[in-house]
């Protein structure tokens, strides 16, 4: 899956228990009617991802769903849900820039050697 907006925050690398496990989060505001604010989180390796990006950049965000069950000591089960990011590409990169070769075409002359009797097999 993929999940699409702005970067609102991104949080340090923290590590956790004796066996050194990694984990950055990170919150993508998306850019829709009712806007979300998602937290996706990066673990071990892919904390790294998030080093090349800053707050207000538009990302495009892949993930994957989490899902774990949860006994507590009286026997009760919960369930949790998580986000966990493991692509992230920067859009404004691929938006273009206005930089195009081609002018407008009100800056073309009109064509003067147009002959309305030529055979023409276009169907418009």
């Amino acid at each position: 899956m993929e999940v699409q907006g702005k970067i609102k925050l991104i949080g340090d690398t923290k590590t956790f228990g004796s066996n050194g496990f990694q984990k950055r989060e990170m919150v993508v505001t998306t850019e829709e009617q009712y806007p979300q604010h998602l937290l996706i989180e990066f673990v071990q390796d892919k904390c790294s991802l998030l080093d090349a990006y800053q707050v207000g950049q538009p990302v495009k965000v892949g993930v994957n769903l989490r899902g774990r069950e949860w006994v507590s000591p009286q026997g009760e089960t919960k369930y949790f849900n998580s986000i966990q990011g493991w692509r992230i590409e920067n859009l404004a990169a691929q938006q273009p820039t206005g930089g195009s070769n081609v002018p407008p075409p009100d800056q073309f002359e009109p064509a003067s050697d147009l002959n309305e009797e030529d055979y023409d097999d276009l169907p418009f």
